[in-house]
């Protein structure tokens, strides 16, 4: 990158916890968050455990003069809205959330990128209106265009489009600056915060709330990933167990919903208002491979290259990584993949660097799992921790990560972290902890 930009903000929203501290605490004691499905009936499904947020809803996170908008978001966007909205107070920059006080930014220079993915529609809500254009046991597409259509009501779609978590927070904070949404499944959040940290290095913007969201705790969405065989079905009886990423006892993913948002700004500008920089981001790097279209046979997306030119972007070699993040999504042959890559990209660094996997402590959060990955990385570069690896007892075979199942006090100046998704797409961000000047 032309120059570092920082990390002054972070929100997260996730079943281990709401808000950063709260959420790094969980995941340096090794806390599990999965459990049982509640959200809807998953008793006809194999894997019926995911990390599922418990009395979560985004009404105390938005002004009071748009609480009725939630009404007409889906639980993405639910999440996209807290995390940004816990980023910006995290970040000390006032928007236009904040009702009663000025903003101390030009809208115009502040921009959002997130990470989405396929929202799922409520079935019920959806269902419902199907039902009244059912004729003779049968679905009528006549009987739907002249009636049934009208029993949805005419902002349904807007719940389901993955642009709408960027349109509600850009509303909310009255950001005006550059604005972007990426669907590119796991990988979303990395290329998000990425693009966002390139856009501020290069001028056009000051700040950018970036990140993402998502929740794939609904019926359409396991049935989705059961149908791929990527889930634990062995699990059922003892979930906090369930996902073992990197172990030698792995046998699938467990689902979650939540999402991580980072507030990133110009590095000049955050010096000179006295901002908590908790990191620099110093390199990004980005890489497909058509071939992890094929989810039997998964090629990590490329994950290799991007890592190699996000540490070549850093201007650093392999061995001055400190701590690397890691993906780990439990499925065996993708785990295989994914430690294949970090094998290729690091060499033989990567069995002194210490690394971490948080998806057994809180499910696969797909496009909002880098965000919270990297909420991780930039809490270790403040604590100077490596944060356990919950489930990990030995490595897989071929596994070459250095993970361990309990806390490390480490000297802590660079963290790489990287994701990669079952479409082919992967990348991979470096962090820096920020010089005392």
């Amino acid at each position: 990158m032309t120059r570092p930009v920082a990390v002054t903000g972070l929100g997260v929203v996730t079943p281990a916890g709401i808000g950063v501290e709260e959420f790094s605490t969980a995941i340096h004691e090794g806390a599990g968050a999965i459990g049982e499905i509640t959200l809807f009936d998953s008793s006809g499904f194999d894997c019926r455990i995911g990390g599922q947020l418990q009395g979560f809803s985004a009404r105390k996170f938005v002004p009071k003069s748009y609480r009725k908008a939630v009404k007409v978001m889906a639980r993405d966007i639910e999440i996209a809205v807290a995390a940004a909205d816990l980023a910006v107070k995290d970040s000390g920059i006032v928007t236009r959330a904040a009702e009663d006080q000025e903003m101390n930014i030009d809208p115009k220079r502040l921009g959002c990128k997130i990470g989405a993915g396929l929202i799922c529609t409520d079935l019920d809500e959806l269902g419902t209106a199907v039902n009244t254009a059912v004729e003779n046991g049968k679905f009528s597409f006549v009987k739907w265009g002249k009636h049934g259509i009208d029993n949805l009501t005419p902002l349904w779609l807007l719940k389901y489009l993955p642009n709408m978590l960027a349109c509600h927070v850009t509303i909310i904070h009255g950001a005006e600056g550059p604005s972007n949404t990426i669907t590119c499944g796991e990988a979303s959040s990395h290329l998000a915060i990425g693009e966002a940290a390139r856009t501020i290095s290069q001028g056009a913007a000051d700040a950018i709330i970036a990140g993402g969201a998502e929740s794939k705790l609904n019926p359409m969405g396991l049935l989705r990933q059961s149908l791929l065989n990527r889930l634990c079905v062995d699990g059922n009886e003892s979930p906090v167990d369930a996902c073992r990423p990197f172990d030698s006892r792995h046998s699938g993913t467990a689902l979650g919903e939540g999402g991580g948002m980072l507030l990133l700004e110009d590095i000049d500008r955050a010096a000179s208002r006295g901002a908590r920089i908790y990191a620099e981001v110093v390199g990004f790097g980005a890489a497909c491979d058509q071939g992890g279209i094929d989810i039997e046979t998964p090629t990590a997306g490329g994950l290799d290259k991007a890592v190699s030119k996000a540490i070549s972007s850093a201007g650093i070699e392999p061995q001055q990584v400190d701590m690397i993040v890691a993906h780990g999504t439990g499925v065996p042959r993708e785990d295989s993949c994914e430690c294949q890559a970090w094998k290729t990209a690091m060499g033989d660094a990567l069995a002194d660097i210490p690394a971490v996997a948080i998806t057994g402590s809180i499910g696969s959060l797909f496009a909002g799992g880098g965000g919270t990955q990297l909420a991780i990385a930039a809490k270790a570069l403040e604590t100077q921790q490596v944060p356990p690896t919950r489930n990990f007892a030995s490595c897989a075979d071929g596994c070459h990560l250095n993970l361990a199942d309990h806390p490390r006090s480490e000297k802590i100046k660079y963290v790489v972290s990287g994701s990669f998704s079952i479409g082919g797409q992967s990348a991979a961000l470096v962090l820096k902890k920020r010089e005392s000047y």
